[in-house]
């Protein structure tokens, strides 16, 4: 829905918006009603309001139920019912129509006027009978009390059809050459020709008998009419039984009192276009005259324009609902416009909703924006340097201030601040910054746990803000600090980072080397689009990056491999020292063995009445092990690696000791089998025999020292 404003007269076009396809899904319009605005704010008052291509007339039957309208391509009549808000049915004809009539209350009683002069009848069902008249047809009126039908065209006569005897009458001789519109008084019922002369003939249908003339050619000549041809009758309708309203083909509309052959007053609509359709509003004593590109309503007493309206297509036809408000028009266009004013009347009974609707509407009133027109002050004009145009056509003065051509403001702007579009990118980018902050959960103090994970957090967060803000469509990912399913990890001192374990360690140059390169990137987009804003200036365009930087950069993202290898061996080092440090505390243990040593003798000398056991004082950072095992490992310690490796040998005795308090030592020797110790004698003695039939092979060499191996002696000489 559109809504308009002219003469502070409320216009509502309930017609406008986009037309959905019809094969479009179910699914996809809603999906549309949800994105596109245009489809939101959308009114379908009566759904399928429209023609294939072109809408030639339209009409609404005397008892206000049903709407119809003619059309092309392929021709055809559309009905509409009101009172279900939809199309009752559709009838396709075999040629254009050029007029149509309803005679019945309903829409039970039709007759069409076709471009082929041939006239088709209509009834309930459908098609009911079809004549043909002697010319070509334009238009035509119904005499009530004698059904007969008045038909004007490309002849002087006027041809007479009897719907009740069903034959053609005596026609009617005019003076004219051609006639081109004709109507019918509803009180005295005084049949009026227009003819193509510039000249209006009535007649009375009761003595067939010219009763009058008016020349309306000369009478459409005032001062200041400009008429480039002979104007011609191009509508016709009357008001009342002595009210007559003409239309000629050059844009003016007379009033005429059928008792004078003046006319009352002369309306020129500035267009020099012929004017095609004439109603009358009896309660605010308004006449509506429509050309192909206006609709002006005007007092029929003074002349003075109450409001107009000026649809984006242009008009074929127009037709006001019976008392009512409410208007349609027929268009150059598929969509036929539906026009609500409610200055003129209420809405009407079947959509009685919109005046709730424009009600609610006005209570909210919005400015008026003009997309061709700018409007300035006379400040801005004196900081444009365009205070001399002040008087001129390239300003129309409003109120305190000039409506200009937009097309001039933006040039004059352009040239006279060369950098307003680059301080209106500076105000928008800080404007997206300010309000992706705002969005953001603010955290006014670091929690607890994980407090540089949360400062990191933040910082990136506003690096993401100022990122998206340079690009069009982009958005900040949100931040993991407002968002409830990662709030425990900054509670829950479980959750705390160990930044001295083995793992982070390790991971952490690869972390930190990735977020160094996207801070590196982003920094280097912040200085492409300086650069770029530069260029655009008429600066010289930014050189190359160097080639020592695209080497460096290869050398960064390989520096964290060096690192991670120093870390590892910083581990291992520390692992090393760590595995020391157990070693010293194990030889501290050794000093036990004297202790237990006198605690044992002084023991064997005391009585066994009188014995008290005894408590030994471990120093901190020793532990305690089986004294039987601590002799072992210190003897162990002290012999060489040979003397080791032949008792291994030798001893076939494996131990499992703990190092425990109170633990207990299980000593066991493997059992072999008798076929294991037959097997195992078999290969020394093989062994034994092999080493007393070795001998040596050192009289083999020969005398230049040269073996007998492979590229040695064969050949040689």
């Amino acid at each position: 829905m559109q809504i308009s404003s002219v003469n502070d007269v409320k216009i509502y076009n309930l017609s406008y918006g986009k037309s959905l396809p019809e094969w479009l899904s179910d699914r996809k319009k809603r999906q549309l009603q949800k994105k596109d605005v245009d489809v939101q704010r959308r009114i379908e008052l009566i759904q399928d309001f429209e023609m294939p291509t072109v809408c030639n007339s339209i009409k609404v039957s005397r008892d206000g139920q049903f709407i119809l309208a003619a059309g092309t391509y392929k021709p055809r009549i559309r009905c509409y019912d009101t009172y279900q808000l939809s199309l009752k049915f559709e009838r396709c004809l075999d040629s254009d129509v050029v007029a149509f009539d309803i005679l019945s209350d309903d829409y039970s009683k039709l007759v069409f006027l076709h471009c082929d002069r041939y006239v088709e009848f209509h009834s309930q069902h459908g098609h009911y009978y079809k004549t043909r008249i002697p010319k070509f047809g334009r238009d035509f009126s119904y005499h009530y009390p004698s059904c007969d039908l008045y038909f004007v065209g490309m002849s002087s006569e006027v041809y007479r059809l009897n719907l009740e005897q069903g034959r053609f009458l005596n026609s009617i001789q005019t003076d004219a050459v051609e006639n081109n519109v004709c109507d019918i008084n509803p009180v005295h019922h005084l049949f009026a020709t227009g003819t193509a002369e510039g000249r209006v003939e009535c007649w009375d249908p009761r003595m067939r008998n010219r009763v009058g003339i008016l020349d309306c050619a000369l009478s459409s000549l005032t001062e200041g009419t400009e008429v480039q041809g002979l104007p011609s009758i191009s509508a016709l309708k009357f008001n009342g039984s002595l009210g007559m309203a003409v239309g000629t083909s050059t844009g003016q509309v007379l009033l005429y009192d059928l008792r004078s052959n003046q006319p009352l007053l002369v309306k020129d609509h500035f267009y020099n276009l012929p004017i095609i359709s004439l109603s009358f509003h009896s309660h605010l004593d308004l006449v509506l005259s429509s050309d192909s590109k206006i609709i002006k309503m005007w007092n029929k007493n003074t002349g003075k324009l109450f409001s107009s309206i000026q649809p984006q297509a242009n008009i074929n036809d127009v037709c006001m609902y019976p008392n009512s408000g409410m208007l349609f028009t027929a268009n150059e266009d598929p969509k036929m416009n539906t026009f609500y004013i409610p200055a003129l009347g209420p809405a009407p009974r079947w959509c009685s909703f919109l005046d709730n609707l424009t009600e609610e509407l006005e209570e909210s009133p919005e400015n008026t924006v003009y997309d061709d027109y700018k409007f300035v002050t006379r400040k801005d004009l004196e900081n444009l340097g365009l205070s001399h145009l002040v008087g001129s056509s390239l300003l129309r003065a409003y109120m305190h201030g000039f409506f200009m051509d937009i097309r001039l403001y933006h040039k004059v702007k352009s040239m006279a601040n060369p950098f307003a579009y680059e301080e209106y990118r500076k105000d928008k980018i800080r404007q997206k910054i300010e309000e992706s902050r705002t969005q953001r959960v603010q955290v006014k103090a670091l929690p607890k746990v994980n407090k540089d994970l949360a400062l990191k957090l933040m910082e990136e967060g506003d690096e993401e803000a100022e990122a998206a803000a340079r690009k069009k469509k982009g958005k900040a990912l949100p931040s993991i600090l407002g968002d409830d399913r990662f709030k425990v990890m900054f509670e829950n001192p479980d959750y705390q980072v160990d930044e001295q374990s083995e793992d982070y360690r390790l991971l952490n140059p690869i972390v930190s080397k990735v977020a160094q390169k996207r801070k590196k990137k982003l920094r280097l987009l912040a200085k492409q689009e300086a650069d770029a804003l530069q260029a655009a200036e008429g600066d010289e365009e930014p050189e190359g990056r160097a080639s020592s930087e695209e080497e460096s950069s290869d050398d960064e993202d390989k520096s964290w491999v060096e690192e991670v290898r120093e870390q590892r061996r910083l581990i291992h080092q520390e692992g090393r020292e760590r595995r020391l440090q157990e070693r010293k505390r194990a030889d501290r243990t050794t000093v036990l063995m004297d202790t237990v040593q006198r605690g044992n003798n002084t023991s064997n000398m005391a009585d066994g009445r009188n014995s008290q056991p005894r408590f030994y004082q471990l120093k901190s950072g020793e532990e305690f092990q089986s004294f039987n095992d601590v002799a072992r490992k210190q003897k162990l310690h002290k012999a060489s690696l040979e003397e080791r490796l032949k008792l291994e040998e030798r001893s076939d005795i494996s131990s499992m000791a703990d190092s425990a308090v109170g633990s207990k030592q299980i000593t066991f020797t493997l059992k072999k089998s008798e076929q294991h110790r037959k097997q195992q004698q078999a290969e020394r003695e093989h062994h034994e025999e092999r080493r007393k039939l070795r001998r040596s092979a050192g009289h083999l060499s020969s005398a230049r020292g040269r073996g007998r191996g492979r590229g040695g002696g064969r050949g040689w000489r």
